[in-house]
């Protein structure tokens, strides 16, 4: 299994990291075997697979569920991290760290949670505490209520130095990577460039020091039609054409035949 020192090495040598997100045991349990180098249980799980609108209906039981089913498929193969859902690090110190140490006894070896600015003591007391934590900052989808929708983020001057004041930030508070969402290459490199820490982009171009996608825009299994997505399956047709084959062949009486059935 990999580790946070992974993470740190790989940036040393300029080695790209590579994160997808997963939310049930059987997709774990391919991702166990495959070249990945973690696995983010994400609060996408809300849309992905509970299929509403913002991944401000995440829940901490809903987080938690979905975490113990990946871990139990990774088998402890790779590094996993588990999203903080809406909400649940901004009410109180002790709310938060129960958060917390919900999702690492369901099997995360990490957390991540989005922005800086109010999670200050939060974030270093997690730290502390022993818990690494992984930042996360541009398009934030838990506060994409107050961003007015899913826009890019860090076109302006002001709120580029912005962007790169908070990974600072969060680079001082012991942060071990940062995601960085729906920015402007450009930008994205500058970040890259100016921390230690390594930076796993989505829809932030080349430059970061990794990447990460949603398994099921990768396989081609949603609906999300963003520009950074690229489908590398066309799962959707190839679903659906297994299913259409099996019905023709239960129709036809072709299947189950003697091959499939007892004496």
């Amino acid at each position: 299994m990999q580790n946070i020192h992974h993470f740190q090495s790989a940036k040393l040598d300029s080695r790209k990291i590579t994160l997808l997100t997963c939310y049930d045991y059987s997709f774990a349990r391919i991702l166990a075997d495959s070249a990945i180098d973690a696995v983010l249980v994400g609060d996408s799980a809300a849309t992905v697979v509970h299929g509403y609108e913002y991944t401000t209906h995440a829940t901490l039981d809903m987080m938690v569920m979905h975490t113990r089913a990946v871990a139990k498929g990774l088998n402890q193969k790779k590094f996993l991290i588990a999203d903080m859902p809406f909400l649940s690090y901004r009410k109180s110190l002790d709310h938060s760290l129960n958060a917390v140490e919900a999702l690492i006894q369901a099997g995360a070896h990490a957390i991540k949670l989005e922005g800086v600015r109010g999670n200050e003591d939060l974030i270093q007391h997690i730290v502390g505490s022993g818990v690494p934590v992984m930042g996360h900052l541009g398009l934030t989808p838990q506060h994409i209520h107050a961003l007015g929708g899913f826009k890019i983020q860090g076109r302006e001057k002001i709120l580029q130095k912005q962007l790169l004041a908070d990974a600072k930030s969060l680079e001082a508070l012991g942060a071990f990577s940062i995601v960085l969402e729906c920015i402007p290459a450009s930008l994205a490199q500058t970040i890259s460039k100016t921390l230690t820490i390594p930076t796993i982009g989505i829809g932030a171009g080349q430059h970061t020091d990794g990447q990460i996608l949603v398994l099921h825009d990768l396989l081609g299994l949603s609906t999300f039609n963003a520009k950074f997505v690229k489908e590398f399956m066309e799962g959707k047709s190839l679903c659906l054409d297994a299913v259409n084959r099996y019905t023709s062949e239960v129709i036809q009486n072709i299947y189950p035949n003697e091959a499939f059935s007892y004496e």
